[in-house]
This record gives structure tokens, C-alpha cells and sequence, in this order.
């Protein structure tokens, strides 16, 4: 108690403030302006906090995160163009509130949604960082396919209107998940000779052209730009009546987040993934997800700010990062002579309150600052769209090549974006093929590291109780939805005259 009150007492000094709002600014920028993503700015300031006191840098780091993982929803809400990776859920239903002419509302919602999961997250670490710590250690292959095949599952209430469809685009993402390089064989696997695609392909490319290039392309073909219904662009707080009504999503949401958080090498953007799906899952109304829902906002921003604090439970406990920020950060550490660990606990016990201080103060600044900041961001959407759809088209392309400093990922960039054009045109979905793609990867690897570890014996995925129980809901919730359609149609067909 005595060092988290000295933290308390530290964190309210002028320069500590500073850096915390400075870093929310920072954050906030980097993450609403698509190819410019938190990690990337983390990445920039290092150098420049070698001259400030440990807790200070850490303070401005963890700030720049939280915030740009927040802020990705602004640009995804308004432009359809995720300014972070974290946000391409938040997609989904955020830019068709925005084509309804309430771009206000789903803002707001992602505000409070933010700030709210961050807060909830924050409060985790603070309470239970070490037992969180040990849930990640008991996390293992069978338990990490257990969770890929549960995000996976969900495809089958995606694609309520038609399953073939969105089975067809599920598919699609899978079979990215597998160019590349085999990582437990070291084979090339549909390079096609390519040296630019032994290493995979990202999933930012895709998820860029899919959603932004094919939307530039709609506002060029259709004429239906978005602007002419938005009016004057603010954010309102969602009302007392949303809420009560949003609560149980985004307690759902932060709860999933920190859980899955402090998985290492998981990160945000799953949280967020996998947030969304139960969120459909569990839903009284899933058909109504991905035609601007205020749930399908709410799920994924209060998981992947939960997830962002949930992620340092592992740096600091364990010294693992649990995303690649947090990696970045591990060098910070280095750099300011910290060695992360159990021992950190105890002997900089001050040190870690004031970093667990600083990310709940970094979401409250969120709730604060964020509105101001979005009404001068959102301005950007007056200007005439042959103006601005080059200048999203340029950032998209800059982007997609500051990745790797790969020109394939800007011709697959573009190439995904006539794709989705023309798959949104025939009505297919495209979020299973974001699941495929972000989730297929971990379900391949982590399958064949468990059957590596039982040598072929499948019976170790029911032999975890974790992996048993995922597995479980898993196939319930791929069977249900395909099961009610059936019974429908027959109770459909019996009623109808002259079956």
C-alpha cells in the first residue's frame, strides 16, 4: 500500500501529467492516421526518452499505446480505413452507422467503450497482475487452438443470410493464412516461385484493400459518398439508456481482452477478433451485426484497450512480450537498465503502480480529450472526396509498403482492393475473411505443435480441460445456427400452401 501511494504521489507531478496527456496526443494522432500505426511512434520516441527519468519514459510510452490502440476506431468509423490494425472489427458496424448518417453515435460509443475496457483493464493489473500471469503459463498449445477454433466457430452466424457464402470467404482467409513459408517445415507453400511471399502475406494488406481500396473504389463507381448525409461531425457520449445497454458487452469485452492480453504473442487485434465473435454469438439479435449495431462497436473497442494493458502483465511479470508494442517496450527496458520479471515486483514495486497508474489515467484521458480531438480529425471528411480519396489512396499505399518495405504488399494492397469491390458487389461477407486470415495461422501451428507434443495422439486436446471446453462451444455454436436455418426452412415449407 505504501508504494502505491508513493506512485500516486509521483505519477500527479507536472512533468509525469505531461508526459501521460503528451502521449495520449501523440497516440491519438498516430493511430487515427492509417499507415501510421502506435507501434510505429513507440518505436520513434525511444531514442528520445533515454534522457528522461524511467518512470517518466514509461509513462509517455504507455500513454502513446493506449491511446493509439483507441484511436485506430477513428478513421475505421468515419473513412472505413482502420488506423491500426486492432480497429478492423470495429469496421464492421462502425462505418454503416456512419452511412446511416449517426457517425456521432458509433464515436461515442468507441469512446466510452475505449476508455471503459482500458479503466477495466487497468484495474486488473493492478489487482491480480501475478495470478494473471500464472493463467497465461497454463495456456499451451492444445489451449491456444482451443481459442483460434472458438474465434473460427462464429462464421457460421456471420453468414446467417447465406453460409455458403460466407464458408466461401472464410475459406479464402484460411487459404491466405498458409502462404508462405511452412514454420514447422520450412517448405514454400503457394509462392509460386515468388522470393516477396516466402515470408507470407500480412494480414494489413489484406484487410487495407479489403475495406478501404474497395470503398474508394465504391465512392469512384457508385457516387455514394457519405458526406453529403453527416452534417456537422461531433461525439456524443452515448446516452444513460445505451449504456445500461451496452454494459454486459463491454464488461463481456474487457473480461475476454485482459484474458487474452496477457497470452503472449496474441495481442490486441485477436482480442478485438474474438470479442466481435462472441459478442454475434451470444447476441439475442446476431443478424443484425455488420449493418451497424452499436454492440459490434462496443465488443471490440472495450476488448482490444483491455487487451493493451493486458498485454503487460507478461512483460512485466514474466519479461514475455504479449504483443508486438510491447516488444518495442521490452528494449525500452534495456535501454533505461530494467530487467522485467518477478523480481521486478518487489525490489521497483513504485516503479510498477506508477506504470499501472499511468495506463488508467491514459483511458481516463481518453474519455476527457478524445471528443476534441475527434471533432478536429473529423473535419477532414468535408473535403471534397476527388480530393481526399487520392490522399487516403496515398496513405493506404504508404502504409501498406512501410510494413515490410515490400512492393507486393501494395500490389496485393490494390489487388485486395478490386477483390473486395467485387465481393461486396455479389453480396459475400468479408469479416470471415478477416477471421480466417488473423486466426488461421495460430489454429495451423498451434494444432501441429500439440500433435508434435503428443506424437499424433489427437487425444490431447481433450485431455486439457481448457482446450476441451473451448472445443466444446466450439462445435455447438458451429452446429446451432446451421441446425435453427434447417429447422426453419421445414417448419417454413410444412406452412406454406400445398407442401
Amino acid at each position: 500500500m505504501d508504494s502505491f501511494l508513493a506512485a500516486l504521489l509521483h505519477i500527479i507531478q507536472p512533468s509525469n501529467l505531461a508526459a501521460v496527456l503528451g502521449g495520449a496526443l501523440l497516440g491519438m494522432l498516430s493511430g487515427a492516421t492509417p499507415g501510421v500505426s502506435g507501434t510505429m511512434m513507440v518505436v520513434l520516441l525511444i531514442p528520445l526518452t533515454y534522457t528522461l527519468e524511467p518512470d517518466t519514459a514509461f509513462l509517455l510510452l504507455i500513454s502513446v499505446y493506449c491511446s493509439a490502440v483507441f484511436s485506430g476506431s477513428i478513421s475505421a468509423i468515419l473513412f472505413r480505413t482502420p488506423g491500426a490494425p486492432e480497429a478492423v472489427a470495429t469496421t464492421l458496424d462502425g462505418y454503416e452507422l456512419t452511412k446511416q448518417g449517426k457517425p456521432h453515435e458509433a464515436l461515442g460509443i468507441s469512446v466510452y467503450s475505449s476508455a471503459l475496457g482500458g479503466l477495466l483493464g487497468g484495474a486488473a493489473l493492478i489487482l491480480v497482475a501475478p495470478q494473471l500471469a500464472k493463467i497465461a503459463l497454463a495456456f499451451g498449445p492444445p489451449e491456444y487452438f482451443g481459442m483460434a477454433i472458438m474465434g473460427l466457430s462464429v462464421v457460421t452466424t456471420l453468414g446467417a443470410k447465406n453460409m455458403v457464402k460466407a464458408f466461401l470467404a472464410a475459406l479464402l482467409g484460411l487459404f491466405l493464412a498458409t502462404v508462405g513459408i511452412d514454420p514447422m517445415a520450412g517448405i514454400p507453400r503457394f509462392t509460386f516461385g515468388l522470393p516477396s511471399l516466402m515470408s507470407g502475406i500480412d494480414f494489413i494488406p489484406v484487410l487495407i484493400g479489403l475495406f478501404a481500396i474497395s470503398e474508394i473504389l465504391r465512392q469512384v463507381m457508385e457516387d455514394t459518398s457519405v458526406k453529403v448525409k453527416l452534417g456537422k461531425i461531433r461525439t456524443s457520449l452515448p446516452s444513460f439508456a445505451m449504456q445500461k445497454r451496452l454494459m454486459p458487452t463491454i464488461l463481456g469485452g474487457s473480461a475476454l481482452g485482459t484474458v487474452i492480453g496477457i497470452l503472449p504473442g496474441i495481442g490486441a487485434t485477436t482480442a478485438a477478433m474474438v470479442s466481435y465473435s462472441e459478442a454475434v454469438r451470444w447476441s439475442k439479435t446476431p443478424e443484425k451485426f455488420g449493418t451497424g449495431h452499436p454492440e459490434g462497436v462496443a465488443a471490440p473497442e472495450s476488448s482490444n484497450n483491455a487487451a493493451a494493458n493486458g498485454a503487460m502483465v507478461p512483460l512485466l511479470a514474466l519479461g514475455i512480450p504479449g504483443s508486438a508494442t510491447t516488444a518495442v517496450m521490452l528494449g525500452a527496458f534495456i535501454l533505461h537498465g530494467l530487467k522485467p520479471g518477478p523480481l521486478l515486483f518487489t525490489e521497483q514495486a513504485e516503479f510498477i503502480n506508477t506504470i499501472f497508474l499511468g495506463t488508467m489515467i491514459a483511458n481516463a484521458i481518453i474519455l476527457l480529450v478524445a471528443p476534441f480531438f475527434i471533432r478536429g480529425f473529423a473535419n477532414i471528411i468535408r473535403i471534397p472526396y476527388p480530393i481526399l480519396g487520392p490522399v487516403i489512396l496515398v496513405l493506404c499505399i504508404v502504409g501498406s509498403y512501410a510494413i515490410r518495405n515490400n512492393m507486393m504488399d501494395v500490389w496485393l494492397t490494390l489487388g485486395f482492393g478490386v477483390l473486395g469491390y467485387i465481393l461486396e458487389k455479389y453480396h459475400f461477407p468479408l469479416s470471415p475473411i478477416i477471421l480466417g486470415i488473423v486466426l488461421g495461422g495460430l489454429a495451423e501451428q498451434e494444432f501441429r505443435r500439440s500433435l508434435i507434443m503428443s506424437e499424433g495422439d489427437y487425444a490431447i486436446f481433450l485431455n486439457s480441460p481448457i482446450a476441451a471446453v473451448l472445443l466444446g462451444v466450439s462445435l455447438l455454436s458451429f452446429i446451432a445456427p446451421i441446425a435453427v436455418n434447417i429447422y426453419k426452412k421445414r417448419k417454413a415449407n410444412v406452412a406454406a400452401p400445398g407442401a
